[in-house]
């Protein structure tokens, strides 16, 4: 992906080759541009969690002015894109079909504020016929040595809740909505085994975690109609954070839902009971 000094001229990205695990392995940051100030920049990525809408072409455009920053191309179920750098600022985030004639009013979107040295991750979730976009602040604080940061975002359309635990039944989420979002917690790095219940569906997936890393935990839906959970990096462990640091602190996720920590568990350290 290219980036520009100046937001003026459209960016078209192809995403229509990504698949959920190639995107989890392949989101990486965007460097600032040439010339930018470090602390009048934020970023900005995109997800396409509604497993039953067909892909979409993505436009982001600044709500002063009208001006396109970029747009996606061909964004399918389980496609997260790299961050991309943007002026602070709000912006419209529109989506529609890919094959849909040029003109075609958005089939959703919505507006985000990038702030001054922020993350954000806007994600279109729910079944296409109640489709709804929420845009989530990211932190990607680096971890303690020998720790990596984690979250999780429920966006299933299988069940109306979701609890997640470890094979050794230490809680991660109890009763996750659609839309929900966990706050970050470190963990230990190395691999984990997470068990998904929805109550009549449920699901397992093996997860490894890099020392360093922050992450974010997608529970979705697969082909068979059961659960699984997409992991992707909001940073790596060498050289993704972006220069100057994007630090959102504790209260990352203050204005998103959040996921309460199992009963008796204590407040900030319930993801993997640490």
């Amino acid at each position: 992906m290219t980036t520009h000094a100046h937001h003026r001229r459209p960016l078209r990205t192809t995403l229509a080759a990504l698949t959920a695990g190639a995107a989890a392995a392949a989101v990486l940051l965007v460097a600032p541009a040439a010339g930018a100030a470090e602390d009048s920049v934020g970023w900005l990525r995109l997800g396409h969690l509604s497993p039953d809408t067909k892909s979409v072409d993505v436009e982001v455009t600044a709500l002063s002015g009208g001006a396109v920053e970029f747009e996606l191309e061909g964004v399918g179920y389980g496609d997260v894109s790299p961050y991309t750098e943007l002026d602070a600022g709000t912006y419209t985030v529109s989506m529609v079909p890919s094959d849909a004639a040029e003109g075609t009013a958005p089939a959703i979107s919505g507006t985000v504020t990038i702030d001054p040295e922020s993350a954000n991750t806007v994600v279109a979730f729910g079944p296409s016929d109640d489709l709804e976009v929420t845009a989530i602040s990211d932190d990607l604080s680096r971890p303690s040595d020998g720790s990596a940061r984690i979250r999780l975002i429920q966006a299933s359309t299988q069940t109306a809740e979701v609890d997640v635990v470890t094979s050794t039944g230490v809680p991660i989420a109890r009763g996750a909505k659609a839309g929900d979002a966990t706050g970050y917690a470190e963990v230990p790095a190395g691999p984990w085994t997470l068990e998904l219940d929805g109550g009549t569906v449920t699901g397992e997936t093996s997860i490894d975690v890099a020392e360093g890393s922050v992450s974010t935990l997608f529970v979705l839906d697969t082909a068979s109609g059961g659960l699984e959970i997409m992991t992707v990096t909001d940073s790596a462990a060498v050289g993704a954070v972006p220069e100057g640091g994007v630090d959102t602190g504790a209260g990352g996720l203050a204005d998103a839902d959040r996921v309460s920590p199992a009963p008796g568990v204590p407040a900030g350290a319930w993801l993997f009971g640490i």
